[in-house]
């Protein structure tokens, strides 16, 4: 979606108009933009201008034929949630008619601008890859009009960025298991390399090399399935002389809970098991799309987790790239099991810091639901810079503990660590466990098991994190110029 900013309306026979207005300053608008007999109108539709509530003007007004009041409510009262429902009202309005559009956003707070730009972008997606009736959108720019605004070219860039960086982990995330496995996701960053040859360079593992790293956590999970694991990296901008931050994505293409078999009801959401990788490779299209002068490696650990005569069994000890022992008490604990085994290949990179991003835990779901990301780091520096991103981005962490108190709810008589803690504070003992595998660097991980998907008739991916970390490494190049 290409996004334009401007201080007043640009005319155009083809536009649709879309005017923001404040219940309280609905005369003001109408005086603007010379809207005839605005009392009329407001008076035989009870027009109130609140929230969402929108006034068709067809001919009414000289600047655009196609005009609509879209109602704010009182802007002091406005919250950045809402923003959501306003900008899906103006792109289900919208889409299926216009090229483009313009939004008049100057009743809306300033501090508001950019995320309601991002929230636009978003709103706007669409997955119709496998329906026959494709759907018929036209809508290809948004023209934002404001008198006095903090929004400006770079920034519009960034969100542009983001769109395709999100839209790419959520196409990711909607395709099934049986086009999205380990290999297609291998094929997916090689493409990316192509397309930007001069940023981007990939490495592809497969089983017998990582093998021959001593993967057993990793392997333990892949061996199950026909489809065989792979661990990717893309180094954007390796030339540069900084330490990198790197992303590591649970990659799980399909989870059936292997011999530790999931419930039937519900496990065709499991494809989206994937959502962490699939957030590393939006981040890294994002990354080359806005060019930031910054270096990050991204990590995707991708196996599918089946159940046959080669699956792991509960009980069985593998033992890990660190050289750590594991007891595998269950084998729906996958996640943290390819994961460990590359938060310990990642060393090689030498990190400032590394990020994990993971579907991994029903726990943090039931603590957090689908509103906030679950973040776990010893680390306050990062924690606080995550959360910032975070607001900004409208696309919100929630720290959470990982202290050294619960390392003992993962003892194991067997082997040194076991790869669940028990029923008490799951998503915590999860983060505990990568934990040991990540001491030698600063981490954060980031259980997204809430955040990365939607449910029910209208399931579909969220392509988060992909604004969070954006605007986390779009901070770091700020902050360290």
């Amino acid at each position: 979606m290409k996004l334009t900013i401007n201080s007043s309306y640009q005319e155009n026979s083809d536009q649709h108009l879309v005017i923001l207005v404040d219940s309280e300053q609905i005369q003001n608008t109408a005086t603007a933009y010379s809207i005839e007999n605005i009392n009329i109108l407001v008076e035989s539709t009870q027009f109130k201008a609140g929230l969402n509530e929108s006034l068709p003007l067809i001919n009414q007004t000289s600047v655009c034929a196609n005009s609509l009041l879209l109602g704010l409510g009182k802007t002091a009262e406005l919250k950045p949630a809402k923003l959501a429902e306003i900008s899906k009202t103006i792109i289900k309005a919208s889409q299926k008619k216009f090229k483009q559009i313009s939004v008049d956003i100057s009743k809306l707070p300033q501090e508001l601008h950019y995320l309601f730009a991002l929230s636009l972008t978003q709103a706007a997606y669409s997955f119709d890859e496998y329906k026959s009736k494709k759907n018929e959108f036209v809508l290809e720019q948004i023209n934002l009009v404001a008198t006095e605004t903090t929004l400006n070219n770079e920034q519009l860039a960034l969100i542009e960025a983001i769109q395709s960086g999100q839209t790419l982990a959520r196409h990711l995330g909607n395709r099934p298991g049986n086009v999205c496995f380990p290999e297609y996701l291998a094929d997916q960053a090689i493409a990316l390399a192509a397309e930007f040859p001069d940023l981007l360079k990939v490495t592809v593992l497969d089983e017998q090399q990582i093998a021959d790293l001593g993967m057993g956590a990793f392997l333990a999970v892949s061996k199950g399935s026909d489809r065989p694991g792979r661990i990717i990296t893309l180094e954007y901008q390796a030339n540069r002389s900084e330490a990198p931050v790197v992303l590591v994505g649970k990659g799980i293409t399909f989870d059936t809970g292997g011999i530790s078999l999931k419930p039937g009801a519900g496990m065709d959401e499991m494809k989206y098991d994937m959502c962490g990788s699939a957030s590393v490779l939006g981040t890294m299209r994002a990354l080359c799309e806005a060019k930031l002068p910054i270096h990050v490696v991204g990590a995707i650990a991708a196996a599918e987790n089946m159940p046959s005569g080669k699956a792991t069994r509960p009980g069985d000890i593998v033992t890990t790239m660190s050289g750590q022992t594991v007891e595998i008490l269950n084998t729906d604990a996958e996640g943290r099991l390819v994961l460990c085994d590359t938060l310990t290949y990642v060393k090689r990179f030498n990190p400032a810091l590394v990020i994990d991003i993971a579907t991994l835990t029903g726990a943090c779901v039931v603590a957090l639901g689908s509103v906030l990301t679950g973040m776990f780091t010893p680390d306050d520096e990062l924690a606080a810079e995550l959360t910032t991103a975070g607001q900004t981005a409208f696309d919100r962490v929630w720290r959470m503990p990982v202290l050294e108190d619960y390392q003992e709810q993962l003892d194991s008589p067997f082997a040194d660590i076991a790869n669940i803690g028990g029923p008490k504070a799951g998503s915590v003992t999860a983060a505990c466990f990568l934990q040991r595998f990540t001491r030698e660097y600063r981490w954060a991980h980031l259980d997204i098991a809430g955040t990365a998907w939607n449910s029910g008739a209208n399931k579909s991916a969220t392509g988060r994190p992909v604004p969070l970390l954006m605007q986390f490494l779009a901070n770091r190049v700020n902050t360290n110029g």
